[in-house]
């Protein structure tokens, strides 16, 4: 491996999330000069940290799959994850509470998982070997023999792909493949909610994403100590320790193009030569507002109005002067509607009367993330984009006391008597804070007409040396997405540069 100050190319990465970090990883391992531009004051894209009065938040990811996926990244920078992070396994994984007040356990641990879908219904409970079974070449394909980590930018790619899909019924949406397989309302839940952990509707989402369950149960579900602010620690530190350069409160202004090929970025006033630009900020906002003189061809404006972008979020930190034990590290509290409560989201685009949310406590793992007998809560509800028209400055108040109201009569007794932090993250703070187009979470949506080939490419069209990584491109969300994301990008850019390779 050739040091990056005896390379020749120099590479810009726009963006430190989870996806720009490891492709500045995988370039300047590669041999090339990588600067890594960061708009806010710290690093980690939507995997920021907040603290306040002694509480510590992950305001973005909260939980690690693919560990292999990470550590991959972590050895092309000449270290390993056993070195950089101390890992711990969750168990359950998730803690989910039904509107009737039941509850499920969800585990990686086949047996446990049989015996309480046995309470719920038998029939469901025989089934569980066959849906895993089922499930398990998609993983497969996808995981092991590396598809989210190959580009699609080509047609036949896809082409080869369409006979896999139509065996394995990966054609089918996610909750149509899993309610062939159970009866019970709840189990028709547990295995078909994964979509909505990077932004997709369980009921148009390709049962392709249903790899993540079986992912789950093979490499089980992980806690970082200190929060997931430390994998982006760790990743900066390898990226530092190979040479690369890291400048934080460096927003780009602007992606300079001559002979449609980049030539740079502008930083303020400051011009920046590059040969390669990868962007790791929204693709939208990339194109539409990082390359104003460049007329494109394929994403237009237009094209881009067209793309369905995934839901919001609205996020509520709360640090509270009491613990809670009926929450697990992982928690999820269930509306009576599943798919109209997704409508109304997705579809309508409302702000519906009922919800369902997702509740992290990690002091079930990690007591260092809030003063002793405290709770750092973050509580995430799905809510529609800014294409709503949702006036979330007024909102914003009214629906966090909502919440709260909710969750102490779900059973967090005297929680507002509790708080001694709260905060608010918003979708109007997603496209503010995070340059999202229209304030989405997780880029554009994983749905069929947005998945492989269809979805927008690692390799821009319209620009020569500007890719793409991270949640808008291939293969998608999701930390494990976001990393495969910067492989398949640094596969376009090794095709294109076949000079980096000769450099190491």
């Amino acid at each position: 491996m050739k040091n990056a100050g005896e390379a020749g190319r120099k590479v810009i990465v726009i963006g430190s999330g989870f996806g720009g970090l490891a492709a500045a990883i995988r370039l300047q391992a590669l041999g090339a000069k990588v600067t890594l531009l960061e708009k806010r004051p710290r690093l980690g894209g939507r995997a920021y940290r907040l603290q306040e009065s002694g509480y510590t938040f992950d305001m973005g990811p909260s939980l690690i799959t693919a560990p292999n996926i990470l550590d991959a990244v972590f050895r092309r920078g000449g270290t390993s994850l056993e070195k950089e992070l101390d890992l711990l396994p969750l168990n359950p994984f998730y803690r989910i509470f039904f509107h009737d007040g039941s509850r499920f356990e969800y585990n990686g641990d086949p047996l446990a998982m049989k015996e309480q879908m046995r309470g719920f219904n038998p029939r469901d409970a025989d089934h569980y070997d066959s849906f895993m079974a089922a499930i398990a070449p998609i993983y497969r394909e996808v995981i092991d023999k590396g598809l989210g980590a190959k580009p699609f930018h080509r047609a036949m790619t896809m082409l080869s792909f369409l006979p896999t899909v139509i065996k394995l019924g990966a054609w089918r949406t996610a909750t149509g493949f899993v309610n062939r397989h159970f009866q019970d309302w709840r189990h028709r839940f547990v295995f078909s909610f994964h979509p909505l952990y990077i932004g997709g509707h369980p009921f148009h989402c390709p049962a392709i994403y249903l790899m993540i369950p079986y992912l789950e149960r093979s490499q089980g579900v992980w806690y970082t100590r200190g929060g997931m602010t430390t994998v982006v620690e760790a990743l900066a530190k390898t990226f530092q320790s190979l040479g690369g350069v890291i400048r934080t409160s460096a927003g780009v202004q602007s992606i300079e193009t001559s002979d449609g090929r980049v030539t740079g970025v502008r930083v303020g006033d400051e011009y920046l030569p590059a040969d390669i630009v990868v962007s790791n900020a929204d693709l939208a906002t990339t194109y539409r507002s990082m390359l104003p003189s460049v007329k494109r061809k394929k994403w237009t404006d237009a094209k881009l109005d067209k793309q369905h972008f995934t839901m919001s979020c609205f996020l509520l930190f709360l640090g509270v002067r009491k613990r809670f034990p009926k929450l697990a590290h992982h928690t999820l509290i269930l509306a009576e509607r599943y798919r109209e409560l997704l409508d109304d989201i997705f579809g309508k685009k409302i702000l519906p009367d009922d919800f369902s949310l997702y509740a992290h406590a990690p002091t079930r793992t990690d007591d260092s993330m809030a003063p002793p007998g405290c709770e750092s809560l973050m509580i995430l509800i799905p809510v529609a984009n800014n294409a709503s028209g949702l006036d979330w400055k007024n909102l914003s108040g009214t629906f966090a006391d909502k919440i709260i109201a909710f969750l102490e009569a779900w059973g967090l007794t005297d929680l507002r008597a509790h708080l001694e932090f709260q905060r608010v993250f918003n979708p109007d703070d997603f496209t503010h804070e995070l340059g999202a187009h229209l304030g989405n979470a997780f880029g554009i949506e994983p749905r069929l007409s947005q998945t492989g080939y269809l979805r927008p490419h690692n390799r821009s069209e319209e620009v020569g040396g500007l890719y793409f990584v991270g949640a808008g491109t291939h293969p998608g969300a999701g930390v494990p997405g976001v990393m495969l994301s910067a492989e398949a990008a640094e596969a376009c850019i090794r095709e294109d540069w076949p000079d980096l390779d000769k450099a190491r």
